[in-house]
C-alpha cells in the first residue's frame, strides 16, 4: 500500500482551527466539532485534546490498515487502561504518551507489532523506513514552522511514513496547514527538531 493511503488525522476535531489554537490564542476547548473526536463530554475533550498526538498517529495507522478505526477517545481510553498515560492526582498533570505500555496496548488489543526505540538516530530511522516500517517519531511541535530555528527536540509525535531524495515524509497531527499536516522536510532540517526516539510499526 502506498504512502498516499495514509489518511491525515488531527488531534483537534477542527483542523482549520489549529493555526488559531497554536498561534492566535484560540482556546482548544472552543472547538464546535469536538463531539466528532468521540469524547464523552466537552470537559474530557478540553482536558485531553492537546495531549493526543500519538493517539492521532495510531488512528492513521489503523485507518490505513483496516479502512476504519475507533474514535480518538476510544483509542485513548484503551491506552490509558494499559498505563500509556498517567495523571498526577494532586496537580492533575498528564504524563504520556509512555512508549512501552502503549506498545503493549496496540499489540494486545489492536494486533499491531510495535517496537519501542529509546534511541533512534536519523540513520536508523531511515533503515526502518527502508524495511517497510512506519515510525511514530518524537519531534518538537514547532516542526510545523521549519523555516524558523528549532526551539528544541522532541515532545510531540508525528507519523513518519517514508523518505526519498534526502527528505522524510510525515503526517503531523497538529499541523496548522494542509502542507504541514502532510509534510516533507530535508532530513537535516527534520533532525533539528527530532528527539531521536520513537515507536516503529510493521
Amino acid at each position: 500500500m502506498s504512502e498516499l493511503a495514509f489518511p491525515t488525522v488531527t488531534q483537534y476535531a477542527s483542523p482549520d482551527l489549529i493555526e488559531a489554537i497554536a498561534y492566535q490564542g484560540h482556546a482548544p476547548a472552543d472547538d464546535p466539532r469536538w463531539k466528532e473526536s468521540g469524547a464523552p463530554d466537552h470537559a474530557t475533550y478540553t482536558r485531553w485534546c492537546t495531549q493526543i498526538c500519538g493517539i492521532a498517529c495510531l488512528r492513521m495507522i489503523l485507518l490505513r490498515r483496516d479502512g476504519h478505526a475507533p474514535t480518538l477517545f476510544d483509542l485513548l481510553d484503551g491506552a490509558r487502561k494499559y498505563g500509556a498515560y498517567t495523571e498526577n492526582t494532586d496537580t492533575r498533570t498528564i504524563r504520556g504518551l509512555i512508549y512501552a505500555p502503549f506498545a503493549d496496548y496496540v499489540h494486545a488489543e489492536l494486533g499491531l507489532v510495535a517496537d519501542v526505540h529509546g534511541s533512534l538516530p536519523a540513520g536508523k530511522l531511515i533503515d526502518l523506513l527502508d524495511a517497510g516500517q512506519t515510525v511514530m517519531g518524537s519531534v518538537h511541535k514547532e516542526i510545523r514552522r521549519p523555516d524558523q530555528p528549532a526551539p528544541g527536540r522532541g515532545g510531540h509525535l508525528v507519523l513518519v511514513t517514508g523518505h526519498k531524495n534526502g527528505a522524510v515524509r510525515f503526517r503531523n497531527p497538529s499541523g496548522h496547514t494542509t502542507e504541514t499536516r502532510n509534510a516533507e522536510l530535508p532530513i537535516d532540517v527534520f533532525t533539528t527538531f527530532y528527539g531521536q526516539r520513537g515507536i516503529a510499526f510493521d
